[in-house]
């Protein structure tokens, strides 16, 4: 059986990369198919599908600055919009149940109001792999996307504990202690290297030192990996181990996606009422625009953050499986609720693809801040006079720039996408500064404004050098380009895309060396006719 799902998985998901769209989205209809077909999902699976999530939360905590959490923004609106939603939802669910829907018609208020409090909750799993297939997991609009969910995990927590009666364990006190064991888990980072022991580490500390210990005390296991990971944020390794884990976390995450679709017994009142739950998710993505752009973001940023929770959460499974066993709701709302959130994903897989292309079209009718309002995450650029720009000063861009710096002197601007990366870049003397350059309006300022006559793509994802590419040719930019690329189809697809120059990272570290190597060591060797041996 478990070959079987293989080959579904990886035919479907297939298919979907062919056809533009993430491979979540036919891991989905695998499991559906599946589903179809007779089969139904296993304790294997839905295991391998915990742990996929349990890893994916850690990692999400490695990239987590805590400061984050307590901006404003983040805090206030992932609760007025968790207030407002499950209101929505609530009185939707009651005139829905006035109107005569037979599987609403004996349910209480009281679990209406929780039925919609389910529906309030976006996708972590889904947002951060969109994020992390288009390389904006630190955009400004993924931060606040990201945000908003880690709150939501935090009233999913006091939801679970509060509705089962389950209080946690007095030890449960001892957690307020882990902080002090920061130094001895950054000490094992250090010596853990940069090999398999790195992912073992990683393993044990989001499976058994974050998630075990939680639910040793009676807590949410996925939030104890969450906030292990948010303790090793700060560690100069923090990046590398979240790496190291990224391929074994995405093949568990197959068997999430799949175990939603092979959760699902369709039946046709339950998919009736899936069919009016995607039809009133709009609105849930309207207040989500409404909310953060009132914290005066910018058009697009709400927009796109918007677009990345525009869905519903496998969080709204859990609900609707608690309130089942506890006879709160009927068996076809759970299945409403596991075909609602499966269509959410397919919804919204190609309304993130396509979210760049969605904001340049409504973007003309869309009232936008005035600049001196803007939120400060969300501020302008002003890039000055330089000539030469490097976006993304990752340890590639910071070679090139000092490189530049010693050839040109101080023509060069630095683009960095995370502000702490840029604010360390700054204190080296480089000038760096903090801005996202998959944002259309990013390169108007930018070209509007300075004289610049080279820019160099350095950005560790493809994707996001191929749109600025795009970008500059879009604004008529007239200087010449140069960009990386991990592999050689890349390459190819830059050259015919119009870039002047197109370099492969591995083949230009190899030079780099020898040419450093004959620089510095200046070896001589005797040249011989016939050096060749045989």
């Amino acid at each position: 059986m478990e070959l079987l799902f293989i080959i579904a998985a990886f035919v479907m998901g297939f298919i979907a990369l062919k056809i533009n769209l993430p491979p979540l989205v036919g891991f989905l209809l695998a499991g559906f198919g599946l589903h179809a077909l007779g089969f139904q999902s296993n304790d294997a699976l839905e295991t391998f599908a915990d742990l996929g999530v349990t890893l994916l939360l850690f990692s999400i905590g490695l990239k987590l600055d805590i400061k984050t959490l307590l901006a404003k923004e983040i805090w206030l609106g992932a609760t007025l919009h968790n207030v407002f939603s499950t209101l929505f939802f609530t009185f939707a669910l009651l005139g829905l149940k006035l109107l005569g829907i037979n599987m609403l018609a004996n349910i209480e208020t009281a679990q209406l109001v929780l039925f919609g409090f389910a529906l309030s909750f976006s996708s972590t799993v889904f947002a951060v792999k969109a994020l992390q297939e288009k390389g904006e997991m630190n955009a400004t609009y993924g931060t606040l996307a990201i945000g908003i969910l880690v709150m939501q995990d935090i009233f999913a927590v006091v939801f679970l504990t509060a509705s089962t009666g389950k209080i946690p364990e007095i030890t449960a006190l001892a957690l307020f202690a882990l902080p002090l064991f920061r130094p001895l888990f950054f000490k094992l980072l250090d010596w853990a290297g940069h090999g398999e022991m790195l992912v073992l580490y990683g393993i044990f500390l989001a499976l058994v030192a974050g998630a075990g210990t939680f639910e040793l005390v009676g807590m949410k296991p996925d939030l104890g990996a969450l906030i292990l990971g948010m303790l090793l944020a700060g560690h100069a390794k923090a990046s590398e181990l979240s790496k190291s884990l990224f391929n074994l976390k995405e093949v568990l995450l197959i068997c999430f996606f799949l175990n939603i679709g092979l959760s699902a017994a369709p039946t046709i009142s339950g998919l009736g009422l899936a069919l009016i739950l995607i039809l009133l998710l709009p609105v849930k993505g309207f207040l989500y625009f409404i909310i953060i752009n009132k914290f005066k973001f910018r058009v697009r940023t709400s927009l796109l953050a918007s677009l990345t929770l525009f869905n519903y959460s496998e969080f709204g499974l859990i609900v609707g499986g608690l309130a089942f066993k506890m006879g709160w709701l009927p068996a076809d709302t759970l299945v409403a609720i596991a075909i609602a959130v499966s269509i959410s994903f397919i919804i919204s897989a190609p309304l993130n693809n396509f979210g760049h292309t969605i904001y340049q079209r409504s973007r003309h009718w869309l009232k936008e801040h005035t600049a001196e309002r803007l939120n400060p995450m969300d501020k302008l650029i002003n890039p000055g006079r330089a000539q030469i720009l490097i976006l993304g000063m990752g340890r590639i861009g910071s070679g090139a720039y000092d490189e530049l710096k010693e050839k040109y002197g101080d023509i060069i601007l630095g683009i960095e996408l995370r502000e702490e990366s840029a604010k360390q870049h700054q204190e080296l003397g480089r000038n760096v500064i903090s801005g996202d350059a998959t944002d259309p309006d990013f390169w108007e300022r930018i070209l509007s404004t300075s004289h610049v006559k080279l820019v160099l793509l350095a950005m560790p994802n493809h994707q996001g050098n191929q749109f600025a590419l795009e970008q500059l040719q879009t604004r008529n930019y007239q200087g010449q380009t140069a960009a990386i690329a991990a592999y050689n189809d890349q390459i190819d697809g830059l050259i015919e895309q119009g870039v002047d120059a197109a370099f492969n990272i591995y083949h230009e570290a190899g030079s780099g060396f020898a040419r450093h190597v004959s620089e510095q060591l200046d070896p001589q060797f005797n040249h011989h006719k016939d050096y060749i041996t045989h």
